[in-house]
């Protein structure tokens, strides 16, 4: 009897010595963390521009990736702490300005991971920590460009804003836009109007499309929104207005098409994908901000097949003229 436990034992050491750590990397392939901003996946914007990094990452370089998608009241700093706290994940990513003090907190207790946050509030008074890479975009050059293209073609002499979460970042889209609207066309008037103060206003297109309604009720013909998941309701506006809209993040077009005239586009996919390929060639370097910008087409306006016939020759040789002049430093754009 004795024999048969001392057996029995042995077995059972062995199989839990040998169980492997369920979190350990058997493929061999760099694994991506990455916990997406309010709204998650399908917002058909910011947070799924990230996801396409992801995917050519996937497909280019050979990684694998795992995503969390905050609900309400998620608690942002517990996602990113549950990726760093396993052994197979490499590099983390926060994405949105909304993350930027858990990820700095994050960062300095794991020294050993690398991460990488969009749209990082960068604070000249704090140091970022040297094992993560703050991306920042100049979305006030983009916006600028969608304003002035607003201010070229609006009928009514009356344009909007519709944004999201009422914040320092939001802001800086609104003020460039409506800085873009006033230098080709000083005496058209810029609406404004905002979803709410906490993060629940980029995921809420009701409060969208009553903001719009409002707007175009009011005679405003063309409206740029900032707004994530929001923005959709904005579009659901301009089409039963028959009004027109502006994009933002990515190329929004296909979400109400005929009635969407461009978007300020970031190359937020880009972005992801160049640091994991850092990360991978062994060439990622932390402490740093890595910024997105019209000269190095880091942010844009839309202009293809699917919406140029949409702009004007005349409108876009202008907006071409003022992108240049933002490029070689002869207009200061504003951001409060």
């Amino acid at each position: 009897m004795k024999k048969i436990l001392f057996i029995l034992l042995a077995f059972i050491l062995f199989v839990s010595c040998g169980k492997k750590d369920s979190s350990e990397n058997t493929s061999g392939k760099l694994k991506v963390g990455l916990v997406f901003d309010v709204g998650g996946r399908g917002d058909k914007s910011f947070n799924d521009a990230a996801y396409r990094g992801l995917e050519k990452a996937k497909q280019e370089l050979g990684i694998e990736f795992e995503y969390i998608e905050p609900g309400p009241g998620a608690d942002r700093e517990a996602a990113l702490r549950q990726f760093s706290s396993r052994s197979d994940i490499s590099i983390i990513f926060g994405i949105g300005f909304i993350f930027t003090d858990e990820i700095t907190k994050i960062a300095q207790e794991f020294p050993d991971k690398k991460y990488a946050c969009v749209d990082y509030t960068v604070d000249p008074n704090k140091t970022i920590p040297p094992n993560l890479v703050a991306l920042e975009f100049r979305e006030e050059e983009g916006s600028f460009l969608v304003g002035a293209i607003a201010g070229l073609m609006t009928k009514s002499n009356k344009v909007g804003f519709v944004g999201g979460m009422e914040s320092p970042l939001i802001k800086k889209f609104q003020v460039s836009y409506e800085a873009g609207v006033k230098q080709v066309n000083p005496g058209c008037r810029v609406l404004i109007g905002y979803a709410g103060v906490t993060g629940d206003a980029f995921k809420n297109p009701g409060k969208g499309k009553e903001l719009a309604l409002g707007q175009y009720n009011d005679g405003v013909d063309i409206i740029y929104h900032a707004s994530g998941v929001t923005g959709l309701g904005v579009f659901e506006a301009a089409r039963e207005m028959k009004k027109f809209a502006i994009g933002v993040d990515s190329d929004q077009n296909d979400e109400a098409p005929g009635y969407i005239i461009t978007s300020m586009v970031k190359v937020v996919d880009v972005s992801v994908y160049e640091v994991i390929k850092e990360v991978k060639d062994g060439t990622f370097k932390g402490g740093r901000v890595e910024t997105f910008g019209l000269k190095t087409k880091g942010v844009d306006y839309a202009y293809t097949d699917k919406n140029k016939h949409m702009i004007p020759d005349e409108v876009r040789k202008k907006v071409e003229a003022l992108r240049q002049d933002i490029i070689d430093g002869k207009i200061t754009i504003p951001t409060k």
